[in-house]
């Protein structure tokens, strides 16, 4: 039985590269470019109209540009996944990306194999972050704090209580589920209940922008994740 195509929108204003793209994109076995946008109006609009299952976005778009594209097809479609492929590698632009909502990131120039794997990835509800923006998020813990972050800082309450700190702690470090069962001696249908609890009340889609949002709220200690 035939897999179910992953419905994608692309949206990239580069005629020349949409197209290149478009074309390595649909010699992909399930994966299937169901529309086109150049600009995040347009992607806005594309999207409360078409079945999709992700939306491949280029951030350096005309008219309201692409981060606050991403942010309002999220505001509007909550479930729906986004990739982000840009040139740009900025600090300030992975926390803004984070921010607005985006389960990915990927740099243009990035081997096609790889960019496939991402989509497959961020489709099936993961988050896609290189390692250049891994990087940019690690050592954004270990500066001097940014307006953004000392605004998180002063956010009165903390939404999570210990026992999910406890996990998010664990989850920071890598470890699955069965391995958190085993350190605080409780079943891993627990672990996951309290997973579930855990992005909700972060209002984040996957454990890892959990983890990065936990982080830039200081909900969870950053040296957690440095060692690795």
């Amino acid at each position: 039985m035939p897999l179910t195509p992953i419905k994608i929108l692309l949206v990239e204003d580069d005629e020349l590269f949409r197209l290149g793209l478009r074309v390595r994109l649909q010699q992909e076995t399930g994966l299937e470019i169901m529309a086109e946008a150049e600009d995040g109006e347009t992607a806005i609009e594309l999207v409360n109209h078409t079945p999709l299952d992700l939306v491949l976005l280029d951030v350096g778009l005309p008219g309201i540009g692409g981060i606050e594209a991403c942010k309002q097809i999220k505001q509007q479609n909550p479930r729906l996944p986004i990739l982000v492929l840009t040139s740009h590698s900025q600090k300030s632009l992975i926390a803004r990306l984070i921010e607005a909502g985006a389960q990915g990131y990927c740099l243009k120039g990035i081997a096609a194999e790889k960019l496939v794997l991402a989509l497959r990835s961020v489709a099936a509800g993961a988050s896609w972050w290189d390692e250049t923006a891994t990087n940019e998020i690690r050592s954004a813990f270990t500066s001097v704090p940014s307006q953004s972050q000392i605004t998180n800082l002063l956010t009165p309450a903390n939404p999570l209580t210990h026992r999910e700190r406890e996990i998010l702690s664990l989850l920071a470090t890598g470890k699955t589920n069965q391995e958190i069962a085993l350190a605080l001696y409780i079943t891993p249908g627990t672990v996951r209940v309290h997973v579930h609890t855990i992005l909700h009340k972060l209002e984040v889609g996957d454990r890892q922008t959990a983890v990065v949002v936990a982080l830039q709220k200081r909900l969870i200690k950053s040296d957690l994740i440095l060692e690795e």
